[in-house]
């Protein structure tokens, strides 16, 4: 049972988990501290920089916690999720819309003509330096948190079509959130999916075939990465299919819960 946001105090070791959220028809960034949250200035991006307003979290609306320049996600990340497919030499590079990200709460849209919609629950990487051609080291050092993503699939789509726009692209197929937590030390965490709350998906992270700073090094060595920047890294074991009424839940040690309805569009 996810906790309310009350519950999620500040998580030990020197870890901050910050916020973008809705208040009064206002969009912030700020940073959770117990039952409340410390308004920033700007993008915690750009440092600390308090406004001084406090809020009571249970008095915002989450909103999925930063605004990329870009969406980019590896596949075939755990031999859990491989199947027939052989072990990837290197992480498997797509593109997932900035359209297609959706807020903590807000529902997955069941499009009209889908028939296999699935759930992938994943670690997603928030980027906090501009980076190309990085070393291993200068990858690792530009990561600036973590958060929880999934990665919607629509399978029939994904088989047929030329490219997975549509099948991984389309509107709501990216649940992100609730909050970007940085200090973490990811390899620890455990990854889980709960579909109506039956545990579907389950996962240690450390288990990545390539972990975070290598898929940030390798995505450098082609494509410039900007703070910002997101970046899913696949997921564990196999994937099902949702339908309208369900409610799919992401959730990673130390980060929180994601959870989003599915409703028909």
């Amino acid at each position: 049972m996810a906790l309310p946001l009350a519950a999620w105090a500040q998580p030990a070791g020197g870890a901050k988990r910050y916020v973008r959220f809705l208040k009064d028809g206002r969009t912030a960034h700020g940073l959770m501290d117990g039952g409340r949250i410390r308004e920033l200035r700007g993008s915690p991006l750009e440092g600390d920089v308090f406004s001084g307003t406090v809020h009571p979290s249970s008095s915002v609306k989450l909103l999925y916690p930063i605004v990329p320049p870009k969406v980019i996600a590896v596949g075939l990340n755990y031999k859990s999720h491989l199947g027939e497919h052989p072990l990837p030499k290197v992480p498997e590079i797509f593109f997932k819309p900035t359209t297609s990200l959706q807020n903590p709460g807000d529902p997955i849209l069941y499009p009209k003509d889908a028939k296999n919609l699935h759930y992938e629950a994943e670690l997603v990487i928030v980027m906090g330096k501009k980076l190309r051609n990085a070393s291993l080291a200068e990858a690792r050092d530009a990561i600036f948190g973590y958060t929880c993503g999934n990665d919607v699939s629509e399978r029939d789509w994904q088989k047929g079509d030329l490219q997975w726009w549509r099948a991984k692209g389309a509107d709501t197929f990216g649940p992100l959130g609730p909050m970007i937590v940085t200090g973490l030390d990811i390899a620890k965490s455990g990854i889980q999916l709960r579909l109506n709350g039956e545990v579907r998906q389950k996962q240690v992270l450390s288990d990545l075939i390539f972990d975070c700073p290598t898929c940030v090094q390798h995505i450098s060595r082609y494509m410039t990465l900007e703070p910002g920047d997101v970046i899913y890294t696949g997921t564990p074991g196999t994937t099902q299919p949702m339908k309208p009424g369900d409610v799919v839940e992401v959730e990673i040690d130390g980060i929180g819960v994601l959870r989003n309805p599915v409703k028909a569009a």
